[in-house]
């Protein structure tokens, strides 16, 4: 049997417009740029700045911003090329699929649950935190044993604000992609509200003379800053996995991809340069960088805002990766690799409501009783895997399919995807090793799956039998 069996890109685009079977064209441009910046702007803003400019880059850390968002710029153009050539749920699974064959298209589909997956759980924790915070603020203390996952030590039981949220969410998910959208662009248009209120108060307590010295260590601190906020722009990938529920999305799929990458870069950029010209940077070693920031310059009272804007952020994180989740797992099981439940669709709706209610669930049970700080790390080395294969995709497809109609085609080739790979590559390398023993076992365990269940309900093998009887 041929492990590198490859589906025809006209068999992807014929799948998606199964009346019935397929899911409803309802989004626009405006939707998945929203979806974009509701991925990407979560606690990176408000938690990462600081310990990167404290402890690698100093106030160069928007140089180290701006790195890494030309490596995500990079990756983003090979996306854009894939989304619009083949827009399909799935995301880099289903290009791989085109690309490179079903074996390595399982592992990447494989990959990408467990990004999506984790990150889902981890989010989840990190939003019960902060709420929990909150209540604090208002008085309220929830019984010690519902606050955190199960650890007897701390006499810690269930995280039952984790399950409340993830619940609701997927409750939010199976009203329809577009309600989901509309929901999401509010809770963005709240947390943008809160950071460009952090950046009007704080701009006019910059000191210039704290962003002297500009690179305290080096440009080799710049670069190892740009390693830690990179994953600050995680979540941008999740916009392709609505592909197949976007109007238009020859034009609206590059548009939502690029457009919010570019708003999300200049905000970090902004509050980064705001907040090492607030607080010298050997200050900023802490968890909670912009709040911190507005005590140093008593202003107390945007503190509250900056909480918010913290809990929106990260909700609509949550959001869009449960979202890609339900999607990637209804992409494998049209595909035979996972079971057909995955698939399900319903009628009203038309949206994969099973798989939605079996993610959720899955996923709330993480979050509530597994403690995810290690696994969370395992989100990203799977996302750059993702986009160092998608990358080289581009390459290959451009090359055995060179008449393939492009909406949208990366500039610069072989140069912007050769540059995506090679920054990506450099960032893999910056992880320990526990998570490549982490990130390999998982893909080992994913194979076994693969070769006891699905090469043999692919359903490539109906598809060879057809044609053997045809013949």
């Amino acid at each position: 049997m041929n492990l590198f069996r490859k589906k025809p890109i006209q068999a992807l685009l014929n799948e998606s417009g199964v009346k019935g079977a397929s899911l409803r064209k309802e989004l626009s441009a405006f939707d998945l740029t929203m979806l974009g910046i509701g991925a990407i702007i979560g606690t990176g803003i408000f938690v990462l700045t600081g310990v990167a400019a404290a402890e690698h880059a100093g106030p160069a850390l928007v140089l180290s911003f701006a790195l890494s968002a030309l490596a995500c710029v990079f990756a983003a153009l090979c996306y854009a090329e894939f989304a619009s050539t083949v827009p399909v749920s799935g995301s880099a699974y289903t290009y791989s699929y085109a690309a490179f064959g079903e074996l390595i298209a399982w592992i990447l589909g494989w990959d990408l649950i467990l990004e999506y997956g984790v990150a889902s759980s981890a989010v989840a924790a990190g939003w019960s935190g902060y709420f929990q915070g909150l209540l604090a603020g208002f008085g309220i203390e929830l019984p010690k044993a519902l606050t955190s996952a199960y650890d007897p030590e701390k006499g810690t039981i269930i995280d039952l604000p984790a399950i409340f949220i993830v619940l609701f969410i997927t409750i939010l998910l199976n009203m329809g992609a577009k309600k989901s959208a509309r929901f999401n662009a509010i809770i963005v248009f709240v947390k943008v509200a809160v950071i460009l209120l952090f950046l009007a108060v704080g701009v006019w307590y910059v000191k210039p003379e704290n962003w002297t010295p500009f690179m305290p260590y080096g440009f080799a601190g710049v670069a190892t800053g740009a390693a830690t906020v990179f994953f600050a722009y995680i979540g941008f990938d999740a916009v392709s996995t609505a592909a197949e529920e976007v109007r238009n999305p020859q034009r609206n799929m590059p548009i939502g991809i690029i457009v919010s990458l570019l708003v999300c870069t200049l905000l970090y950029i902004a509050v980064s340069l705001v907040l090492t010209g607030i607080v010298p940077y050997d200050q900023l070693n802490v968890k909670n960088p912009v709040a911190f920031a507005l005590s140093y310059i008593q202003q107390d009272w945007v503190a509250g805002f900056i909480s918010l804007g913290a809990i929106a952020g990260i909700t609509t994180v949550l959001l869009v990766m449960l979202y890609g989740q339900t999607r990637l797992f209804y992409a494998i099981s049209r595909d035979g690799l996972l079971p057909k439940v995955f698939a399900r669709i319903s009628p009203t709706r038309q949206i994969p409501y099973v798989n939605t209610w079996l993610t959720g669930a899955a996923v709330s049970v993480f979050a509530g009783v597994i403690p995810l700080n290690k696994l969370a790390e395992l989100t990203n080395i799977g996302t750059l895997f993702a986009f160092i294969t998608v990358s080289i995709g581009v390459l290959v497809l451009r090359k055995t399919q060179p008449d393939l109609k492009r909406a949208f085609r990366v500039p610069f080739v072989p140069f912007v995807p050769i540059l995506a790979v090679l920054f990506c590559g450099y960032l893999v390398l910056q992880l320990p090793a526990t998570t490549w023993i982490g990130f390999v076992s998982w893909l080992l365990i994913g194979l076994v799956i693969y070769f006891a269940y699905g090469r043999k309900h692919s359903v490539l093998n109906e598809t060879a039998e057809s044609e053997e009887k045809v013949g």
